[in-house]
């Protein structure tokens, strides 16, 4: 239950989130489901295996690299959604760092973010 709760919570901020932003373009909600589950797919099986390729810039960078790994899932998410749209990587950063500022937000509301 938690899991659709957060795919619910994840969808309808990024559709918030691409009416509000230029140069994100979501076609409907479906849309916006189905890149809330590919970008969950992608962080869960992708995400830690570039983290670990980059591990030596991530500490180098003292973390800050993490942002452009976000922003990488999310081109790649454009790449695998039909209907999502991202203009470039400045764009799908920006989108990255709002998306993740208000999960954590709205799941601290809810209290999603307790486990």
């Amino acid at each position: 239950m938690k899991l659709l709760l957060r795919i619910l919570i994840t969808s309808t901020l990024v559709m918030v989130i691409s009416y509000l932003m230029k140069g994100v373009v979501v076609d409907e909600f479906s849309t916006a489901l189905i890149v809330a589950i590919v970008l969950g797919l992608l962080n869960f099986f992708v995400k830690p295996v570039l983290v670990l390729f980059t591990l030596p810039v991530t500490v180098f960078t003292l973390g800050l690299f993490l942002l452009v790994i976000n922003a990488i899932i999310i081109l790649m998410c454009d790449h695998f959604v039909d209907g999502f749209d991202v203009n470039g990587f400045w764009t799908a950063l920006f989108f990255s760092i709002i998306l993740s500022l208000s999960q954590s937000l709205v799941y601290q509301l809810t209290g999603e973010g307790k486990q």
